[in-house]
């Protein structure tokens, strides 16, 4: 749990399915909830913690992400939906992309939308740059080691994507909503093995584990020195793949391609 006390907010990851992170920011009587795939345990969590639902905060549409959200609405009909503007979806809600930014009063902070095409074409994340750390929801664009799967775009946009988040404040905080670092730390360890960060990363995350905590959130630094999707031109990379002196996309493309046998 990550508290704030200036903002007196909270951030709580709720597990759902196998591996996903359904992201819970509360001020102890409201709360926002970024990508419920799952209805049941927001309710579970939300009525424990004796809160309300007033925002709901959506990156894409896949369904793991967007599939409690008809029967949160059932429970809370004031509740407030965004939802990336260039995607189709069948529930009330306001269209938001790039550059819109949501003024939420009642958690004072000011949410900044980015857009990543490459997951899906409409794909968004939900930044918070006055926080300290800045805040960055990302679905399942960035993950902790990793990137998500082309499902609509092209490595271009994925890339380009990922290049955009590689410029923000260093010590931005990630939170992505798949489990997914360990298994991509295993990977990125085929392609730099002497990374040493990434070996330490390999080890903290093995501890989280043992504890039965998520991996999760990450920051921008640690993914620019461990994350190979941030890191296209690294000589030992290329190496890896026998394409010296590629371009960075020559190089995204290869090692995604890579990753979806891994």
């Amino acid at each position: 749990m990550i508290d704030d006390m200036r903002h007196h907010l909270q951030i709580i990851p709720i597990p759902a399915f196998k591996d996903n992170y359904i992201w819970l920011i509360h001020n102890g009587h409201r709360a926002i909830v970024i990508d419920p795939g799952d209805a049941h345990p927001v309710f579970d969590t939300l009525s424990r913690l004796k809160l309300t639902l007033q925002t709901i905060l959506i990156t894409h549409h896949h369904q793991d992400h967007i599939g409690g959200i008809k029967t949160l609405m059932g429970k809370y009909p004031d509740v407030k939906i965004f939802a990336p503007k260039y995607e189709s979806y069948d529930f009330e809600h306001t269209p938001v992309s790039e550059p819109d930014v949501i003024n939420l009063a009642n958690f004072n902070i000011e949410i900044t939308l980015i857009d990543l095409p490459g997951h899906t074409l409409g794909h968004v994340a939900y930044y918070v740059a006055h926080h300290n750390p800045p805040w960055l929801f990302c679905g399942d664009t960035l993950f902790g080691a990793g990137c998500g799967r082309l499902f609509e775009g092209s490595p271009e946009q994925m890339l380009n994507s990922l290049q955009k988040l590689a410029t923000l404040p260093t010590e931005t905080q990630v939170f992505c909503t798949h489990e997914y670092t360990l298994h991509n730390i295993g990977f990125a360890l085929t392609l730099e093995p002497n990374n040493t960060a990434l070996i330490q990363r390999q080890h903290d995350t093995l501890k989280l584990k043992s504890l039965q905590q998520p991996s999760l959130p990450s920051t921008i630094s640690l993914e620019l020195a461990t994350n190979p999707f941030l890191r296209c031109d690294s000589a030992e990379i290329q190496s890896a793949i026998q394409l010296n002196n590629a371009t960075s996309l020559q190089t995204f493309s290869i090692i995604r391609e890579m990753r979806n046998l891994y």
